[in-house]
């Protein structure tokens, strides 16, 4: 192989990029012709195929006319930015994907300036355009001017542009002129992306990623800035504190197709992974054993939300889950924190509470669904937005969002996001459909995207990246109804519920076990009500147990996990087991709830 590019792909969520990644590796043939491999070939794990979305990063390598070709698979959502931001340190050159009709979004910037700031060339791939309404043209004017905004480099500004559609499987110069593959696309990447700059000197290795394997442990994947690698050499690590530890590397691999190849040696600008060190973590330097010399180590954007976890406490607890111990919690804390570098994690002042920091509903709710696949228990409080204290005024994190809904129902989701504090700042409309960007409290996007679907009939399309920290801006209001309560344990009956749905909307079906405490539907009301729905008819010789099948059940609500955690209120927890998720409150007796409130 004579020559080396290292590309990661770049995008708003949803705009191709994994579909692209998959028609690249058709196109270099990394499959047998009779090998079907479907769809997002790279979002292997359960969770990004369910949602839909890339969580973590992934490398994959292809040849094309003699050049390896290491291209990393970005996640799109500011959430994982922690992600994107490690990832892109092993890049040399991007390909910043827009959407045809949707031009440049909150994420693209966010992602896009990332790149610009580590000095990255940017290449332009316009996608879709084999979408209705769709203007080419216009976005590429765009996506100019948001480079010239977020004041990029006269050479990044130089930046070649091509059009396609990653589905259909063509790009080319021009997006009239139609092709039958992706190969301008490749060519462009090879004449416009720079190989790595190699530099003279000794060994010089950032951990920029990590890999566990059951075999052999943990591994240390990077980039090598300079020198070479030799398997089974002795060298230094240099940690973040400038601390030494003497290592020896047991295997070399680098990256092959969908897997990773065995090799003896490793050239400076290749991307591969070390087997074998031990005590490392991200952003720690791989150096000579006898002059070492750190690289400047990965910086990441501060979390900007807080959740409380504990352990499961409930009457049922224990009945789904293998792991239900604080122990158990913590330590699955500690191993997360060594690869999700966005994420922080405090003890409290009791045993089995820990507050957990992250970048937003989204990156929190990922981890604790993971959890939950595991066998994992535990109960989750209301998410909390992080003050800081800034030259001695109280500051909250801001966030810039855009709303992509149809004209007709507008009106109503600006009237929502103005009561949550959000000030609008432009307006713009395509075809039937209006494009508002707001900026606005992250306090006021916890529950709103369920208000939003709500109002506008699930037409909303809400994204959101932040922006800064500023001054706390008054109340928002919470939730206006209360709860209602369960005042007994057991099975919930047909008859009671269906004898109290004017009550309210109920989160549970006929049949299911309830317990004393738990929250089991939503008051028409702004209070909160106990109610006993385990309570069966009597009956007599007038009543029979058979009259009742003209009960008429209204099919319980079901809340996804995000949908529960920013449902609550202060004084309930989301209650997480591998098989349910209930809702119920802190204090599960009646009295002490009552006594609580009297002393507050």
């Amino acid at each position: 192989m004579s020559d080396i590019k290292n590309i990661a792909i770049i995008a708003h969520v949803d705009h191709g990029k994994t579909t692209l990644v998959d028609k690249i590796m058709f196109h270099c043939q990394l499959f047998r012709e009779n090998e079907n491999k479907g769809d997002l070939i790279l979002d292997n794990n359960e969770l990004e195929r369910e949602r839909g979305i890339t969580i973590t990063s992934k490398n994959v390598s292809v040849s094309y006319k003699n050049t390896k070709i290491n291209i990393i698979d970005t996640p799109g959502h500011a959430d994982f930015g922690g992600e994107v931001e490690r990832v892109l340190n092993m890049a040399d050159g991007v390909l910043l994907l827009v959407d045809a009709f949707e031009g440049p979004m909150p994420q693209t910037r966010f992602v896009l300036q990332k790149a610009l700031q580590l000095g990255l060339k940017p290449c332009v791939v316009i996608n879709k355009v084999d979408k209705e309404n769709c203007t080419p043209d216009e976005v590429h004017e765009s996506v100019f001017d948001l480079m010239y905004e977020l004041e990029a480099e006269e050479w990044q500004l130089d930046f070649p542009t091509i059009y396609g559609s990653a589905k259909e499987n063509w790009m080319s110069d021009d997006w009239k002129n139609k092709t039958n593959n992706i190969e301008p696309l490749l060519d462009m990447v090879i004449s416009h992306i720079p190989s790595p700059k190699v530099e003279e000197g000794a060994l010089q290795m950032l951990i920029t990623s990590l890999d566990y394997s059951s075999f052999t442990g943990r591994i240390a994947i990077g980039r090598l800035q300079r020198g070479k690698l030799i398997s089974g050499s002795n060298i230094s690590l240099v940690k973040r504190d400038k601390t030494i530890l003497k290592s020896k590397i047991k295997e070399l691999h680098v990256f092959e197709g969908l897997g990773r190849k065995k090799v003896n040696e490793v050239k400076a600008g290749d991307i591969c992974a070390i087997v074998g060190l031990e005590k490392f973590e991200i952003g720690d330097t791989i150096a000579d054993i006898d002059s070492p010399e750190a690289l400047s180590s990965i910086s990441i954007d501060e979390p900007t939300m807080s959740m409380l976890f504990t352990i499961n406490d409930s009457p049922f607890f224990g009945k789904d889950g293998k792991f239900v111990t604080s122990r158990h919690i913590k330590d699955r804390l500690n191993k997360e924190l060594e690869k999700n570098l966005a994420l922080r994690v405090k003890t409290t002042d009791s045993a089995d509470k820990f507050i957990v920091y992250g970048r937003g509903v989204l990156h929190l709710s990922v981890l604790i669904e993971t959890m939950r696949r595991e066998g994992y228990e535990l109960q989750i409080g209301q998410p909390q937005v992080i003050i800081k204290n800034i030259d001695g005024i109280n500051c909250e994190p801001f966030e810039d969002m855009t709303i992509d809904l149809p004209e007709s129902v507008s009106g109503k989701a600006i009237e929502i996001v103005s009561v949550r504090k959000g000030e609008m700042i432009s307006m713009v409309s395509k075809g039937s459909r209006m494009i508002c960007q707001f900026i606005i409290p992250s306090r006021g996007i916890i529950g709103l995207k369920n208000q939003l679907l709500t109002a506008t009939a699930g037409e909303a399309i809400l994204s959101h990246r932040f922006l800064d920290f500023r001054p706390i801006k008054g109340g928002i209001p919470e939730r206006l109804n209360g709860s209602l309560v369960s005042m007994e344990k057991g099975l919930a009956i047909p008859y009671s519920i269906d004898k109290l749905q004017d009550r309210g909307k109920f989160f549970v079906n006929p049949g299911e076990e309830i317990y004393e405490g738990q929250v089991i539907g939503e008051n028409s009301r702004g209070d909160d009500m106990v109610i006993n729905i385990t309570k069966t008819k009597k009956l007599s010789n007038v009543r029979s147990s058979g009259a009742d099948d003209k009960a008429r059940i209204i099919p319980a609500i079901k809340f996804s996990l995000e949908e529960a955690l920013e449902y609550i209120q202060k004084d309930e927890y989301v209650e997480v087991t591998p098989n349910n998720l209930r809702l119920r409150k802190v204090l599960l007796k009646e009295v002490e709830r009552k006594r609580n409130k009297s002393i507050s």
